[in-house]
């Protein structure tokens, strides 16, 4: 095995032990594997503030990446140095070589433009972007539902571990209801023939999968919105279904827009009201 292997092993199990998002994981280790590859695979205690200037530089000159990304990409790299390597960098050089974030306005639809979006939406990519719009969701929220989150009776959902690890409490819009309920007629029948099928053992944060061994596969900790396949659990290795993809509802939100003929640039997040 590598070196370059074996720190990028280090990474991840670091990255776990602080519960970072399996999204995070994968991002952070990418540009990580970049930034050793772009300097002709030197270990990381052997370079610096100049390396990684010169990598950013090489991203934003060569790559053309938005702030956002370069500042994504230093982000990873502190976490190598500070975290993984304990090695403190020198805040000052630091701050010199930070992408500056550009100010964007948020795109805001009318009303009746939602209303148009929404006509040429079908099924479950209807129902999250009633459930975004109504309720303030975010894309990932809404995605990461379980139904035990779903309270009925009190018109409530409850958000878990949302932004900044944070739990909190956000309206059940009523018309959705209906279509919410018809809904998981059909995800529970599809939960049932996955228990059949020896499988319908979701994924449980942290340790409760340990401390509660038949929780998984509970119909309350289920995903309200699960994937259409089954799929091999990158961090257990154990076959399962997850919940649906991010790109599923981005896609099919963008190819309603356009049909709708709106030349805003639409997305999931473009349904979630300002006053969330």
């Amino acid at each position: 095995m590598s070196q370059s292997t074996k720190l990028l092993d280090q990474v991840r199990e670091l990255l776990r032990i602080k519960h970072y998002a399996l999204r995070t994981e994968k991002t952070y280790v990418n540009w990580i594997r970049r930034y050793i590859l772009f300097h002709d695979k030197r270990h990381p205690r052997e370079m610096g503030v100049a390396e990684i200037r010169a990598f950013l530089a090489h991203l934003a000159v060569e790559k053309h990446v938005s702030a956002s990304t370069q500042t994504q990409a230093l982000s990873a790299l502190l976490f190598l140095y500070r975290e993984v390597l304990q090695i403190d960098l020198p805040a000052i050089d630091l701050q010199a070589i930070r992408a500056k974030k550009p100010k964007r306005l948020p795109t805001v639809l009318t009303p009746s433009e939602v209303q148009r979006v929404l006509a040429h939406l079908t099924g479950k990519h209807l129902l999250m972007a009633r459930l975004l719009y109504g309720s303030g969701l975010r894309l990932m929220e809404c995605l990461r539902l379980r139904v035990k989150d779903i309270d009925f009776e009190l018109h409530q959902i409850t958000v878990r571990d949302g932004k900044g690890a944070n739990d909190r409490v956000t309206m059940l819009p009523q018309m959705v209801v209906p279509f919410l309920e018809d809904h998981l007629v059909h995800v529970r029948a599809l939960h049932k023939q996955d228990l059949e099928h020896g499988y319908g053992c979701v994924y449980l944060p942290d340790a409760l999968e340990r401390k509660y061994p038949n929780a998984c596969t509970e119909w309350g900790w289920q995903y309200v919105f699960p994937s259409s396949r089954i799929a091999k659990d990158r961090r257990r290795g154990v076959l399962r279904r997850h919940h649906v993809h991010e790109s599923s509802l981005q896609k099919a939100i963008r190819k309603a827009a356009r049909a709708a003929g709106i030349t805003k640039p639409v997305g999931p997040h473009t349904f979630r009201p300002r006053c969330f």
